[in-house]
Formats: structure tokens, C-alpha cells, sequence
């Protein structure tokens, strides 16, 4: 399914979601936050939920915080760091854009090692959830992105659903605008890191 985005505003409203830091290997909750950005420029609001960590509920509250948000009727994308939070916790964004009526681009910071990735999912029995999400996803694209005020270019690898390449590609490059990744989700990273260890850390 396609959702017509008939013109990228600069200020379009985008909801990006990042998980908070946890402790490899233990049982327990983790923080799922949303910050919903007008382009790249500033935000407007924080979104939070809790996870269950290698669980099976990322996706089924990432629709539900999208959904009940009184900024929903503003969204125009999701964007998501990477396709699994707190740990293996899985999402198909296939259904989360159905269930959203919103196109989803992932972001990646690095090109994706699926085999590596599948793999891992086999050892603790979700090999066939993560094949679903990975196709679902579809191929990964790179794409450049150059911040305002730095002469360099930076690599963004993502894919996405419910729109076509350009627009997804578009929405990266305006968004980009103080780091080599969109900065809905940069700060969507610091915001969740932050509150889980007391100060972010780490690349953003």
C-alpha cells in the first residue's frame, strides 16, 4: 500500500522511535521513545512506552503510540532506527504502516548483515518472525546526506514501506540537518539514553 505524500514540507511532521540502553542477556522492560519533529528543525513533542526485552510487543506499541498520540491527525511518517528494539524484539513495518496509515522509513547506520542477523534470531526460535520482518522491509538503499553548516558527506542506509524511493529519500535529506542521520531519530537516541542511564552516551 502506497500513502500519497503529494508535497515534502520542510516542517513536515515525522514520529521517530529509539529504544532506550539495556543490559545484554537480562529479563526485564525497556523504554520505547517517540519524538515527533517538524522536518529536521525542532521538536514538538516525546512519546513514551515500555518494552519487554527479546519480546514480541515492539510492534503492537509502536502502533499503539502512533495511533493515540493527539498529534496523529499532523504525522506524515514514521521513522524507525533499525527494524528490532530491545534486543530481538521484532517489528514487521509492513503492518505498522497499515495499521498506522503512515509510510515508515528505517534508518541504519550501517548496511544491515541479514545472514548474521537470521542467524542469531534461530538460536532463541524467531527465525521465521525475523525472515517476515527482513522481507517486509524490503532491500536496503544508501543514500548521502550533508548537514547544514559541514562540507561533508555522510552514508544513510535505510528502506522502507508505504511510499516510494524518492519521497523516502527526500524526507531523509531534509531531515539530516545536524548529523549524518535524520535528526528526528538522533534525538529520538539521546532523549531514550538519557533517561535510562541518567546522561546520553554514545554516537547519537
Amino acid at each position: 500500500m502506497i500513502f500519497i505524500l503529494k508535497t515534502i514540507k520542510p516542517e513536515i511532521r515525522i514520529l521517530a522511535i529509539d529504544d532506550g540502553p539495556f543490559e545484554f542477556k537480562r529479563k526485564g522492560k525497556d523504554i520505547l521513545i517517540g519524538v515527533i519533529f517538524r522536518g529536521g528543525e525542532f521538536i514538538d513533542g516525546v512519546l513514551k512506552e515500555e518494552i519487554e526485552i527479546d519480546g514480541n510487543d515492539a510492534e503492537e506499541k509502536i502502533i499503539k503510540m502512533t495511533n493515540e498520540t493527539k498529534h496523529k491527525g499532523q504525522l506524515r511518517v514514521l521513522m524507525l532506527d533499525g527494524i528490532t528494539f530491545a534486543g530481538f524484539n521484532i517489528v514487521n513495518i509492513k503492518n505498522i504502516s497499515e495499521k498506522t496509515k503512515l509510510p515508515v522509513i528505517v534508518i541504519n547506520r550501517k548496511k544491515p548483515n541479514f545472514d548474521y542477523f537470521l542467524k542469531a534470531l534461530a538460536k532463541i526460535n524467531k527465525y521465521e518472525k525475523g525472515m517476515e520482518c527482513v522481507k517486509a522491509a524490503g532491500d536496503v538503499y544508501l543514500t548521502k546526506v550533508k548537514p547544514l553548516k559541514d562540507k561533508r558527506y555522510g552514508k544513510v542506509f535505510y528502506q522502507f514501506y508505504g511510499c516510494t524511493n524518492d519521497i523516502a529519500e527526500k524526507i531523509i535529506k531534509l531531515s539530516s540537518t545536524r548529523a549524518f542521520i535524520p535528526e528526528p531519530v538522533r534525538v529520538a537516541h539521546l532523549i531514550a539514553t538519557g533517561i535510562v542511564l541518567g546522561e546520553s552516551l554514545g554516537r547519537a
